[in-house]
């Protein structure tokens, strides 16, 4: 799919145009990726998925929405720019995105313990789309317009809308986490990323019809900016969440003795996790390095524990008996004189 898209932008875009069009769109991607790691920062997903989520927003997806595009214009010809951008633009895009967020579910449904994965995911395949689909849109800003008119387009999409594909579809990653962390199967994690994606839909839908209905600077200051605040206020509140069961499940292994109540709360915390950097870095050596993996072992063991008390991960018995040895280590290691 990757050597297709290639083919088709220097096809139908050019070399040079294609070219600009990628490294101007590195930018908002990276944009992405910082926000995508403040959320992530403590429980990183595997190496392996964050690929597989990045490469099916920018290639599969992206395939997958041409394709659909092309049999509808073959079927019925060319359409109103409304309703394309309106109605058949968030439909085929929101479905093919969050078809990939439940592939990375069955893929690694391990890896997949609740709602802030499921954002991480989503806003991963939604950046990875926005990528390839900036890359079209900075290109052909260049033809038409030239440097005026794409600085123009970098500007809008760029850099006052970058988290706009990350926010759609991270709504479906939300609804498929939530159901993951409550039941597990995929048959529930399915049903709750239809309701979902239904909401992608619409919020897509309403983005894009801000651009031709109304005065796009007057809705993105009184609307989007609002609804980009909400978003990062409900991711807030999802991060004290997981903070307050994380906090839990350590707690349980305090009481059997594997850690003191006050390394729970250093573990746990924002503010203990930052006075606990502060104590390692004053130790001979800095040892911050050993301090944050002692804290992303400890986030990860909570997050085995809470498998297995819902009982959906047979493996881990084993993934905890391996952290448990691993953060004894480390702890050790920092205590070391």
């Amino acid at each position: 799919m990757l050597i297709v898209l290639t083919g088709y932008f220097i096809w139908a875009l050019g070399i040079i145009a294609s070219g600009i069009g990628l490294l101007l769109a590195l930018v908002p991607l990276a944009i992405v990726f910082l926000g995508v790691r403040l959320i992530d920062r403590w429980e990183p997903e595997p190496k392996s998925l964050i690929a597989f989520a990045i490469c099916w927003g920018a290639i599969a997806a992206i395939a997958i929405t041409l394709l659909v595009d092309l049999a509808i214009t073959l079927a019925i010809g060319m359409r109103a720019e409304t309703l394309s951008a309106v109605i058949q633009a968030p439909v085929v895009e929101e479905l093919a995105k969050g078809l990939g967020i439940f592939l990375v579910f069955l893929i690694g449904r391990r890896a997949f313990d609740g709602p802030i994965d499921g954002i991480v995911y989503g806003a991963l395949i939604g950046g990875g789309f926005a990528f390839t689909e900036n890359i079209q849109y900075f290109a052909i800003s260049l033809i038409e317009g030239g440097g005026a008119h794409l600085t123009a387009t970098f500007v809008l999409r760029g850099l006052m809308s970058p988290f706009a594909h990350a926010m759609f579809t991270a709504l479906t990653g939300f609804a498929m986490g939530l159901a993951a962390r409550r039941h597990g199967t995929r048959t529930a994690v399915l049903r709750a990323g239809t309701i979902g994606v239904i909401g992608a839909m619409l919020l897509h839908g309403f983005w894009n019809g801000s651009t031709i209905f109304a005065d796009f600077m007057w809705l993105y200051v009184t609307l989007q900016v609002p609804l980009f605040i909400g978003f990062i206020l409900a991711i807030v509140a999802l991060r004290k969440e997981e903070a307050r069961v994380t906090r839990e499940r350590l707690g349980e292994y305090a009481q059997a003795g594997w850690f003191t109540p006050e390394e729970v709360t250093m573990l746990a915390t924002p503010n203990g996790r930052a006075a606990g950097l502060r104590w390692a870095a004053s130790l001979r050596g800095d040892r911050r390095m050993l301090m944050k993996q002692f804290i992303k072992d400890a986030t990860a063991l909570a997050a085995v524990r809470q498998r297995a008390i819902t009982g959906r991960d047979p493996l881990a018995p084993a993934d905890e008996q391996a952290l448990l040895v691993r953060t004894r280590a480390t702890r050790a290691a920092l205590l070391a004189y």
